[in-house]
């Protein structure tokens, strides 16, 4: 994998909101999007807690309650799930806590918690600059500084190096306090020194492992302890070991460990035969261990000039924070020596690429046209961008078939253009912009989604869909994708699936005839892919795309998001009645990522209604309501609609992603009631939270066009 380029640093110029005040000492963590800083120090210790959106570029100040902690600096701060824990640190000059935290981020909920004293001995004494990390159901709190003195303006500081384990609850509080027995070597004493930790995967026991850090004079040791045997090491390293260093920051992307920062000895200080340091000065440099193979490698030396200020200038006691694979780094102080009065905090904002990104899901089809696409897919953290892109293939273009048959049942089940294929219906997929709880939420397939009736259960806010070629059947509708679309999978299905985040409605199609079209279109070659464009956001509304210049398989450039010149390139319209291949990649300071997995979709052919919208699910004495809305293009008037459950059958025991319907209604009325005895036959959706499975199409002269499915949560 290649190191971060110097030229992947970016500034985050302009954003919105209550900016925090400059400081060091704060820490942050990370949940999904959203930096979280609490605490740190300048003019005063902060008692606030700040926000970072990193998708909006917006900060916030969240309405906590509860038992708010006091104000504290160099403090343990960690993140499991959506529930934050504080341990510790200094609350006012001399004063130090030994007091835990937890604020619940879904709810801005502070509690105070007290763990069980160990079983044998006392519980960790007030500190500050100790380490505090989350494995599993555990935090491991190592070292830090304790006051001797009980006079918080004497201060007499003793350097500590005991070690605790925190067992959590699940969810919520804490067990207790343990003193695990070591094996080894126990590091020297230390404070402000960065503590990760690390599990090689699919092997090896977690590790935690110990850098730098001050006693008098600044560290560079590194240490690794065993969490599983519980055993202290000194593991040997190649490459150049970073400068003694106390307030730096450590970060765990990948396989590797990213040192940024921090105070070091002043240059020309001969520090080897001196236990304190004379001086010392902050630092940008930037180095990563590769914890699978323990060496070193440099990023940025601690020697190079930065004339352009393209990078983070000098800092200690900064936070740092990883979202996806970009590291975060805000604010610290920036020093030089001891004079208190010449520092400065730093209020800035800086992000670094360091790897480029994953591959986005499959390209999700929201709406089809007869000359158009409206496709999403699910959003990668801290991108630049997305390159979409398509093909298409002369073999995989549709005829116009028998568009006046309705899907087929047998013996009141749907056949659902069976031959292969779980699909009755078409491609639509609503994307609503407002989506309530998911718990009391229905869906809606044009971009709705309404609260429903309080007893109501919910429409499921998370589908997922796949895109095999189905064969060819003598009932389709003209207007039908050649999809599989089912309910959300999990990704250790054997058929590939992605995630959608939001509430929403999809659409299943039938297969389509593979015979060529009587009347020419453009054709590419296959493997040919051509660019749509670059996207911000993770939607496009796909009518065009860019012809390939001549002798070209490929247009786009990978690496640094270097992509053409689209202004000098010939668009091609998309046309009816054909299937186009999609594949998407992200982009992000080190270029552009692998592509997504291929999806496939057909344009329509005029005249088919659209998709039935605003589903709404409700109990009733009888079973459920189901009701929905006319499609808003219904291409002349409708003639019946049809809904149908997915049932229970051994077919689909034997293999879940092969759902079987029934028709449960047929009638130009736009709602109809699912008695208890047909809910009693349904197929439980356990692919996701579990869920029944509905899909509703409208039919009108020219045939069946598109339909909405719909997983009402079963919770």
């Amino acid at each position: 994998m290649a190191a971060p380029s110097l030229l992947n640093w970016r500034r985050v110029s302009s954003f919105t909101g209550p900016v925090p005040r400059a400081r060091h000492g704060h820490r942050a963590v990370a949940i999904r999007e959203l930096m979280i800083i609490f605490g740190g120090g300048n003019e005063g210790i902060a008692d606030e807690l700040h926000v970072y959106n990193t998708v909006t570029n917006q900060w916030f100040l969240p309405a906590v309650r509860g038992d708010i902690p006091p104000g504290c600096a160099a403090h343990g701060f960690v993140c499991d799930g959506t529930r934050i824990l504080v341990f510790g640190g200094m609350v006012e000059y001399g004063r130090y806590s030994n007091e835990l935290y937890e604020l619940q981020a879904s709810r801005w909920l502070w509690k105070k918690v007290k763990p069980q004293p160990p079983p044998s001995g006392l519980p960790p004494c007030p500190r500050l600059g100790h380490s505090f990390s989350l494995y599993g159901n555990k935090c491991y709190l190592f070292a830090g500084l304790a006051n001797e003195s009980e006079d918080s303006n004497n201060n007499v500081p003793r350097y500590l190096n005991d070690f605790y384990e925190l067992e959590l609850q699940h969810g919520s509080g804490v067990v207790g306090w343990s003193v695990p027995a070591t094996k080894g070597t126990v590091p020297s004493p230390r404070e402000s020194h960065t503590a990760v930790i690390y599990c090689k995967r699919d092997s090896g026991s977690p590790k935690m492992y110990v850098f730098g850090g001050m006693c008098g004079a600044r560290l560079d040791d590194l240490w690794q302890l065993d969490l599983e045997t519980m055993s202290w090491s000194k593991p040997e390293t190649k490459g150049t070991v970073p400068l003694p260093r106390s307030l730096h920051t450590a970060s765990v992307i990948g396989n590797k460990m990213y040192i940024f920062g921090g105070w070091v000895p002043h240059k020309g200080e001969n520090t080897e035969n001196s236990p304190h340091d004379c001086e010392w000065r902050c630092t940008s440099s930037f180095s990563y261990l590769n914890l699978d193979t323990a060496e070193w490698t440099t990023l940025v030396s601690d020697s190079q000039e930065d004339k352009k200020n393209s990078r983070p200038r000098p800092r200690a006691g900064h936070c740092a924070v990883a979202i996806g694979t970009r590291l975060y780094f805000w604010s610290g102080r920036d020093g030089y020596k001891k004079a208190l009065n010449s520092q400065v905090c730093c209020k800035d904002l800086w992000y670094l690429d360091t790897e480029k990104p994953p591959a986005p899901s499959q390209v999700q089809l929201i709406k089809a046209t007869t000359n158009s696409f409206h496709v999403k897919w699910d959003e990668v953290p801290t991108v630049e961008g997305y390159l979409l892109q398509l093909n298409t293939d002369l073999t995989h273009q549709a005829a116009s078939p028998d568009a006046s048959a309705a899907p087929n049942t047998l013996g009141g089940r749907t056949d659902p253009h069976r031959q292969g294929s779980n699909s009755i219906l078409h491609n639509s997929v609503s994307d609503p912009a407002n989506c309530t709880k998911p718990e009391h939420t229905a869906v809606a397939a044009r971009g709705m989604s309404l609260k429903s009736k309080p007893d109501s259960r919910a429409a499921d806010s998370s589908v997922a869909l796949h895109s095999p070629l189905a064969p060819n059947t003598s009932n389709n509708n003209s207007c039908m994708a050649d999809m599989l679309w089912k309910s959300e999978v999990d990704e250790i299905c054997a058929l590939p699936a992605t995630k959608i985040s939001r509430v929403e409605a999809h659409a299943a199609a039938t297969p389509f005839s593979k015979e060529t079209p009587s009347n020419p279109v453009a054709i590419l070659k296959a493997e040919q892919w051509c660019d749509v464009g670059i996207f911000k956001n993770n939607t496009a509304l796909v009518s065009q795309f860019y012809l390939l210049p001549k002798g070209k398989q490929s247009m786009s450039k990978v690496g640094n998001a270097d992509v053409p010149d689209y202004s000098l390139l010939k668009k091609q319209d998309l046309v009816p009645g054909t299937v186009y291949k999609f594949r998407v990649a992200a982009i992000n300071g080190c270029g552009i990522g692998p592509f997504s997995k291929l999806s496939e979709f057909k344009t329509c052919i005029p005249g088919f209604p659209g998709a039935p919208s605003t589903v709404r699910i409700s109990k009733n004495v009888e079973g459920i309501h189901l009701s929905w809305e006319p499609p808003t293009s219904p291409s002349g008037n409708i003639l019946e609609y049809s809904a149908y459950l997915a049932i229970r059958t051994a077919q689909v025991q034997d293999n879940p992603s092969q759902l079987v319907f029934m028709r449960i209604y047929c009638g130009l009325k736009t709602s109809c009631i699912v008695t208890a005895g047909q809910l009693a036959n349904a197929h439980i959706d356990y692919t996701s939270r579990p869920a029944i499975v509905f899909r509703i199409s409208a039919k009108n002269e020219k045939g069946y066009g598109p339909a909405t499915q719909v997983r009402w949560l079963q919770v």
